[in-house]
């Protein structure tokens, strides 16, 4: 169990009797920690002026929060300022390694201390959504009662993940990721301030692009980085950090493009080429780059999508659900190991069979229909479903196919223009050949004059 209680911020600094002193020793993401609303760079939507967070804080009143985003955006940081803001105990606990007997123990010692000395405890827990539904439960009583403010955090869907009475005890909150600017401003903050690095070492602008893409939206490794960068600059007798000083630090080369520039597109237009290819050690070498450029894994997983489906669709129909899998999988698990599933998403697109069959088919699909090609829907198709649809002659024709032994039967379904159409012609690749032979089959029992 990890359990912190006030003792983490006890004490004063300089100037300010009434603020936490921080251990000079303690890593700098923790030193930079936020120690008011005020401080807390990001999530305007819950602490501006009159945002719903705000409120609760500044009032004082009796809360449970769900707080719920992904990675170093700030759930641990808002957790230790609300506790500071309110005065109030503070106790965090791991749902990795606390189970029911340590959530009572924390209950009751609350418990004790709101009724001799009418304190109030904030009991933080991170990653909620580890903890069973059992586990959960045991919290619900000393939640209903206010005897603890309970704080969750989880970078899972609360409303699958968090059982239901607690979530109408609690408000939930969405944590949104942290922009280039907002880590920026931490990072910048950092070198400046006497919590963080005083000044004792400057930040030259592509060592500060570079951190902003290692980061990927999180102020925790941004500033883990940083931290590591000024140690070795400080070693080598230098207050610079620059571009080098930090990959050796970091150990994890710049690639050396503009995420918002034609390298960007470059290397993604490579990667994507290299899977329609074929090439599998070509595309891992561009995913290789990507990654180490610090680029958004989630743009990297959304184009292995669009590849699965324009590049390969059903010749393998399994590659979409990977692709969608990686995506998945690295929203969940997040960066630097997400980069094994998006790995495993490429090495399956670049072996695939490849059909761009369905791609082209929704486009000459859409370019008829903006080239006028429509017209009315047979009426047998009509929806029947109302009143008077049948006096107008709304589906009186359909006939039902699983009213057919072979569940399909001659009907037509385009409009009359496009009666005869082809707009999906197979391949006789992987999975799509066997299609393809079907195909011919359904269209011919399909068109059949009746």
């Amino acid at each position: 169990m990890t359990a912190e209680g006030t003792t983490l911020f006890d004490g004063s600094p300089e100037g300010d009797p009434a603020a936490p002193s921080v251990d000079p020793g303690a890593p700098l993401a923790v030193r930079m920690r936020p120690r008011s609303l005020d401080e807390v760079v990001g999530q305007q939507h819950l602490l501006g002026p009159r945002a719903p967070l705000r409120r609760l804080v500044e009032a004082d009143e009796p809360m449970s929060l769900v707080l719920y985003g992904p990675p170093g955006t700030g759930k641990t940081t808002l957790a230790h300022v609300i506790s500071l803001a309110t005065k109030r105990s503070f106790v965090q606990l791991s749902a990795l390694d606390a189970g029911v007997k340590e959530v009572r123990a924390v209950i009751a010692t609350a418990k004790r201390e709101l009724t001799s000395a009418g304190r109030r405890t904030v009991l933080f827990i991170d990653e909620v959504h580890r903890f069973s539904k059992t586990q959960q439960d045991s919290l619900l009583s000393a939640v209903e009662d206010r005897i603890v403010s309970l704080i969750a955090a989880t970078t899972e869907n609360p409303f699958f993940s968090v059982v239901s009475p607690l979530l109408s005890r609690s408000l939930v909150l969405a944590l949104q990721p942290l922009s280039d600017d907002d880590v920026r401003a931490v990072l910048r903050r950092a070198l400046t301030s006497d919590r963080g690095l005083d000044g004792a070492v400057t930040l030259t602008g592509e060592a500060e692009e570079h951190l902003l893409r290692v980061a990927g939206g999180d102020a925790r490794k941004a500033l883990t980085a940083l931290e590591s960068g000024a140690g070795a600059a400080r070693a080598a007798g230098s207050t610079v950090l620059d571009l080098a000083t930090l990959e050796t630090a970091v150990a994890q080369a710049a690639v050396r493009y503009d995420r918002q520039g034609d390298q960007h597109y470059d290397v993604a237009s490579a990667l994507i080429k290299s899977i329609r290819g074929s090439d599998v050690d070509a595309a891992l070498h561009y995913l290789a780059r990507m990654v180490e450029a610090g680029e958004d894994a989630r743009f990297i997983a959304r184009r292995l999508v669009i590849s699965a489906s324009e590049d390969i669709g059903m010749a393998d129909p399994t590659a979409l659900l990977t692709a969608v899998a990686a995506a998945d999988a690295v929203a969940f698990i997040g960066m630097p190991e997400g980069r094994i599933p998006l790995a495993q998403a490429v090495v399956h697109l670049a072996t695939a069979p490849k059909s761009n069959a369905a791609y082209t088919g929704i486009n000459e699909a859409i370019a008829d229909v903006h080239a006028g090609l429509a017209g009315p829907v047979p009426p047998g198709l009509r929806d029947a479903h109302y009143a008077g649809s049948k006096k107008l002659g709304h589906g009186t024709t359909y006939a039902y196919p699983h009213d057919h032994p072979d569940g399909v039967l001659p009907q037509q379904y385009p409009p009359d223009a496009l009666v005869g159409r082809d707009y999906y012609r197979p391949t006789n690749r992987g999975v799509e050949g066997q299609l393809a032979a079907r195909l011919v089959k359904l269209r011919a029992i399909v068109r059949r004059r009746r």
